[in-house]
C-alpha cells in the first residue's frame, strides 16, 4: 500500500489500487471508537450520455437514472432490504446521489465486519425486475414533486439554470416525473455494469484499523469482476457566458428567498484557486464582512449568508443565498462590494485573519471519522488528495487572491434567482 503522511494533522492515508481497478483508501484513527465506511462510484446525475467501454455507439439514458439506481440497490433478490439489515446490526446506514457521484455508507461502533459484508454484498449484487422498477417510479415521482414544492430547492436550482444553458447540472438530480417513467430494468443494468465497475469506484474507510489487515478483509468480500476500460462521458458544449441573469418565481414563502450565482468554469490550479475563493467569499459576505454587517443592521437580510464554492469534473460555480425583504438590493450591494474590493484592494490584515480561519477549519475536518471519509471520497472523485488543501493554503497569498478576485468575480458571470410570494 502507498502511504501518504501529512505532518500538519499527523494523519496517514494508506491507499492501493487493486487488480480489478478498485481504489481503496484507509485513514487510521487510533483509539477512536466510531468507524466509517463509504463506497462511491464516479457516477452521478450528469452522466446521462456515454459510450460503454468496448462499444462505439453512444448510449443515452433518461435523466434521474443514477438516483433511481441508488434507490433500487438496497432491494435484494431474497426479499430483504439491506438498509433495514444494516440498521438491525446497530449501524447508521445511508446512500446519496449527486451530480458526479453515488455513494453507499455506514457508521457505527459494533458489528463492523458484519456490516461491511452486508454493504459490500449490496453494492455488488443488483436486483431489478419489471415489477420492482415500476413500483419505484411512483415512490420517486412523489419525491420529485416534494422537491418541486420546496422553495429552498427551487431557488437554488433556478440559479443553476440561470448560469448554465445546456450542461446537465441544470437538471434535478432525481430527474422529472416524465424522464423516470422511461426507466427500465435493462437500462438500470446497463448503467450498473458500466459505472459500478470496480475501476470506476473508490472505497474509503476511517477508524481504528490496521490498514493491511483491513485491506485483506475488503479483498475477501469482493466478487471477481475484471476492470473496465475508460468510460467516455458525453456532455453538451457549454458556453462561457451565463444563460440568463435573473429568474424570479412565485411560491408560498413568508420572506423572499434568493440565490446569487457566479459561473466560474474549470480552473487550472483547482485546489489553490478553491482556497482563494473560500477566503474571498468570507471577506465579501462572511459574518464579519462589511456587507453583512450593513445589510443586517438595516434589516435588509435576516440571518447570515449561506455561501459555497461548488466544483466537479468539468464545471464550477459560486453560490450565495439567504432570505431578504429586498433580494435585488442584496444583489446590487454584492456587485458594488466586489467592485470596491477590486478598486481599493484587499486589506492585508483582513486577508491574513481569514486565511488563518480557513486553515483552522481545514484542520477541524480531520477530527471526525465521518468528515474525513466523505472528504477523501469527494476529493478523490475529482482526482484530488484531501491533504493537498493543507499544503496549498500556505501558497495562497494576497497577490494570488487579488488575481482570483479579478479573474472570477466578474459581473457578467453573475446571476440571481428569487422566490417571492
Amino acid at each position: 500500500m502507498q502511504v501518504i503522511e501529512n505532518l500538519k494533522v499527523k494523519e496517514k492515508l494508506y491507499t492501493e489500487k487493486l487488480e480489478n481497478g478498485l481504489t481503496v483508501m484507509i485513514i487510521p484513527k487510533k483509539d477512536v471508537q466510531k468507524k466509517y465506511v463509504i463506497w462511491g462510484t464516479k457516477y452521478g446525475s450528469n452522466d446521462s450520455e456515454f459510450i460503454v467501454p468496448g462499444e462505439t455507439e453512444a448510449t443515452k439514458v433518461p435523466n434521474g437514472i443514477a438516483h433511481f439506481l441508488e434507490h433500487k440497490m438496497f432491494e435484494q433478490e431474497n426479499g430483504t432490504d439491506s438498509l433495514f439489515a444494516l440498521t438491525s446490526m446497530g449501524v447508521s446506514a445511508n446512500a446519496y446521489t449527486t451530480n458526479d457521484q453515488t455513494a453507499y455508507l455506514f457508521e457505527g461502533i459494533e458489528n463492523f465486519y458484519e456490516a461491511l459484508t452486508e454493504l459490500m454484498h449490496t453494492v455488488q449484487h443488483p436486483y431489478f425486475t419489471d415489477e420492482n422498477v415500476e413500483k419505484e417510479k411512483g415512490i420517486i415521482a412523489q419525491e420529485i414533486k416534494m422537491y418541486e414544492d420546496t422553495p429552498e430547492w427551487r431557488v437554488y436550482l433556478n440559479a443553476i439554470k440561470a448560469m448554465y444553458k445546456y450542461h446537465p447540472v441544470r437538471i434535478d438530480t432525481a430527474g422529472t416525473v416524465e424522464s423516470i417513467s422511461k426507466i427500465t430494468k435493462e437500462t438500470l443494468y446497463k448503467c450498473y455494469n458500466t459505472f459500478y465497475n470496480p475501476s470506476n469506484m473508490i472505497l474509503v474507510i476511517c477508524g481504528d484499523f490496521e490498514p493491511e489487515e483491513l485491506l485483506e478483509e475488503v479483498k475477501k468480500r469482493l466478487i471477481e469482476t475484471p476492470a473496465n476500460g475508460e468510460i467516455k462521458r458525453i456532455y453538451p458544449q457549454e458556453p462561457e457566458e451565463i444563460n440568463q441573469e435573473k429568474i424570479e418565481e412565485q411560491m408560498q414563502v413568508s420572506t423572499p428567498l434568493y440565490t446569487i450565482g457566479i459561473k466560474v468554469g474549470k480552473l487550472q490550479e483547482e485546489v489553490k484557486a478553491g482556497l482563494a475563493i473560500e477566503i474571498l467569499l468570507d471577506l465579501l459576505v462572511g459574518p464579519s464582512s462589511q456587507m453583512y454587517q450593513k445589510l443586517y443592521s438595516e434589516g435588509t437580510v435576516f440571518g447570515e449568508f449561506n455561501y459555497s464554492y461548488e466544483t466537479s469534473r468539468d464545471y464550477s460555480h459560486i453560490i450565495i443565498g439567504g432570505t431578504s425583504k429586498d433580494p435585488q438590493k442584496v444583489y446590487q450591494e454584492f456587485k458594488k462590494r466586489v467592485a470596491e474590493l477590486k478598486e481599493k484592494g484587499i486589506n492585508k490584515e483582513d486577508f491574513e485573519r481569514l486565511r488563518k480561519k480557513l486553515y483552522g477549519n481545514l484542520i477541524k475536518e480531520f477530527e471526525d471519522v465521518s468528515h474525513i471519509a466523505r472528504m477523501f471520497l469527494s476529493d478523490a472523485i475529482n482526482d484530488i488528495n484531501s491533504f493537498d488543501y493543507l499544503e496549498e493554503i500556505e501558497s495562497v497569498n494576497l497577490e494570488y487572491a487579488t488575481q482570483i478576485l479579478n479573474q472570477i468575480f466578474n459581473e457578467e458571470k453573475m446571476v440571481i434567482s428569487i422566490i417571492k410570494n
